[in-house]
């Protein structure tokens, strides 16, 4: 009985094994070695060299907060756009707290730009909080203030967005976004490199 008992055993154990060692080993070698062949610079992050430094990444979204920038969206993750803690806030459509932030943030917007509608992406976040792109409203929404600080024409700041508007692939897959991270270096590209 005993010999029965082990000899059903053995093919799970060694399927399991074999299983294990395909997918749990060989799989994901075989997918990162074509990854680095074929997609280097994605596979490793996107990341922006600048003088042999890396300044940021295209992928990642990151704080902002100087005026003479574009300003991506909040980020609810760890202390604003901390990659170890990815997350959204898990607020829900009632929750107080997000109805309470949100409408400080629209009121802080308001108060600086009088008049003009706010862009949702610029006072909510995003699921991951760590989203790099913002629509191409909330872009063009920023345009007055960075154009006042920086003493830049405006219709060349909103020429310059139009240029970094990414269009969905294939003219229907996804929506119209702007990579902040890519408009604020050309946005720098413009003018004198101020520290951020």
């Amino acid at each position: 009985m005993n010999n029965d008992i082990l000899s059903s055993f053995r093919p799970a154990l060694v399927m399991t094994l074999l299983f294990a060692l395909l997918l749990g080993i060989a799989y994901p070698l075989a997918m990162t070695g074509i990854g680095q062949a074929i997609f280097p610079r994605q596979a490793n992050g996107s990341v922006v060299r600048e003088d042999g430094k890396i300044i940021g990444s295209t992928v990642v979204g990151q704080a902002f907060t100087s005026e003479r920038y574009f300003r991506t969206r909040p980020s609810a993750a760890g202390q604003g756009y901390d990659g170890l803690a990815s997350s959204g806030s898990n607020l829900g459509p009632t929750s107080q707290a997000l109805g309470d932030r949100v409408q400080q943030a629209v009121a802080a917007m308001k108060a600086a730009e009088p008049g003009k509608p706010i862009p949702a992406d610029l006072v909510t976040t995003s699921a991951s909080g760590l989203d790099p792109d913002i629509t191409p409203q909330a872009a063009y929404y920023q345009v007055d203030r960075i154009a006042r600080v920086r003493n830049i024409d405006a219709h060349a700041l909103k020429r310059l967005v139009a240029r970094t508007i990414d269009r969905p692939l294939f003219g229907f897959i996804g929506e119209p976004r702007v990579n902040v991270f890519e408009l604020n270096r050309r946005l720098d590209g413009i003018g004198a490199k101020p520290a951020r």
